[in-house]
């Protein structure tokens, strides 16, 4: 059995919370079975709206095109740093 997510909780309690209070102001019960019939009426109205949120779904990664050799070829290299004032490369000058 999955696990309950933050948002059917989140909805369920909500839903015990203020369809207890409203069951029990619209009643105006103060009798002790009243109250009873209240309490289980709102836990059964919060766990069915807790059951009937809808489970995230799995994401799907759109498929990335493979880069083909004739797609690499065609990019510019990046040249070697020149060093200033001489013909060769930094890495290849003698210290």
């Amino acid at each position: 059995m999955p696990r309950p997510t933050a948002a059917q909780f989140a909805y369920g309690s909500c839903t015990v919370i203020f369809s207890t209070l409203a069951m029990l102001l619209l009643s105006q019960t103060s009798s002790g079975p009243g109250v009873a019939v209240v309490a289980v009426a709102a836990l059964a109205l919060g766990l069915l709206v807790a059951m009937t949120v809808p489970l995230p779904r799995a994401r799907t990664v759109a498929a990335v095109p493979d880069r083909t050799p004739a797609a690499a070829a065609q990019e510019p290299v990046p040249a070697a740093p020149v060093a200033a004032g001489s013909g060769e490369p930094a890495r290849g000058r003698a210290a």
